[in-house]
């Protein structure tokens, strides 16, 4: 779900002015999970943008805490939302930890890095979400940890049903600056691409683990 329309709206045009959203029907880009695609998303490109992650940051820490109340601890999962998680924390005056694929293999063996206490009230601060596996992982590690989660946060999501399965499933609320459906409507009525390709980018997130097979 998006926090707004007027911010989805922004913030699919920020994304497609920096090139952090690339769309390219005509010639598909390959997850590294396999799939074939017409989209390609790299939000940490918005870190080199000042203004633009300026933006980002205000917006998150604005809506974050009218949908969530104010945490006590934003977490980032690794690597892509620490940038803009730590700025978050500090537009928010909160304290931040952030969450690792899985736990380190020498010293202390830490999953979640930095301070937490068990109790605390988290929100999480992620990238993009796709299928949300790898984001729900994060969350698993910190409820392990102790901490309760309030819900995530996220700067895009392609809006697939496993998704909102997976959250579902996880009892996890998922709020997010901008979505597939947004920037869909964005690239068509800015012209980035024409209605033949939006059609294409339609039908691929219907099936996006088959198509182009």
């Amino acid at each position: 779900m998006i926090f707004n329309k007027d911010t989805a709206e922004k913030t699919a045009e920020l994304l497609l002015q920096i090139n952090a959203i690339k769309l390219n029907p005509e010639n598909s880009f390959t997850w590294a999970s396999g799939w074939k695609s017409p989209i390609y998303c790299d939000n940490r490109l918005i870190l080199s943008f000042p203004t633009i992650r300026n933006y980002v940051r205000d917006e998150f820490a604005k809506n974050i805490e009218k949908q969530f109340g104010k945490p006590d601890v934003i977490a980032g999962v690794a690597t892509g939302a620490i940038g803009i998680g730590m700025l978050v924390a500090e537009s928010m005056g909160l304290p931040f930890v952030y969450v690792r694929p899985e736990p380190k293999k020498h010293g202390r063996q830490n999953q979640v890095e930095g301070f937490l206490q068990k109790g605390q009230n988290v929100v999480v601060v992620e990238d993009l979400i796709s299928t949300g596996n790898s984001s729900l992982l994060a969350v698993e590690a910190l409820r392990n940890a102790g901490a309760n989660i309030k819900g995530m946060a996220a700067i895009f999501t392609y809006g697939f049903d496993v998704a909102e399965e997976n959250f579902k499933q996880a009892k996890l609320d998922l709020y997010t600056l901008s979505n597939y459906q947004n920037l869909l409507n964005l690239a068509v009525a800015k012209k980035y691409i024409t209605e033949k390709e939006e059609s294409t980018l339609r039908e691929w997130s219907v099936t996006p683990s088959t198509w182009g097979r």
